[in-house]
């Protein structure tokens, strides 16, 4: 779907306060709007769909416990050493394809 929108005006943006129990998610991203969709599907009396504005972007809003964030830690040397001479293999085995 086009919507005329640049790449970096398609944001996801996520508001929540401590006062709130719900969780509100606007997003164009198209498997985070699945995600959100499925799971609304699911189980509605923990997200549902709240707006929809027409150009892609969808709002939903969840249970603060049931949303979450991911840290992950970043790669120490050696495994960024590893996934350096994976991916010079790969490459020189695709270049040899050729």
């Amino acid at each position: 779907m086009r919507t005329g929108l640049s790449k970096k005006q398609k944001a996801t943006n996520i508001y929540f306060n401590e006062a709130d129990s719900m969780i509100e998610v606007c997003t164009y991203n198209t498997a985070l709007k699945n995600r959100l969709t499925e799971y609304a599907g699911k189980y509605p009396s923990e997200c549902r769909l709240v707006d929809d504005d027409g150009n892609g972007c969808l709002t939903f809003e969840v249970s603060k416990g049931r949303f979450g964030f991911k840290l992950t830690a970043p790669y120490d040397e050696q495994r960024r050493k590893a996934a350096s001479e994976l991916a010079k293999k790969n490459t020189e085995r695709l270049r040899r394809q050729e």
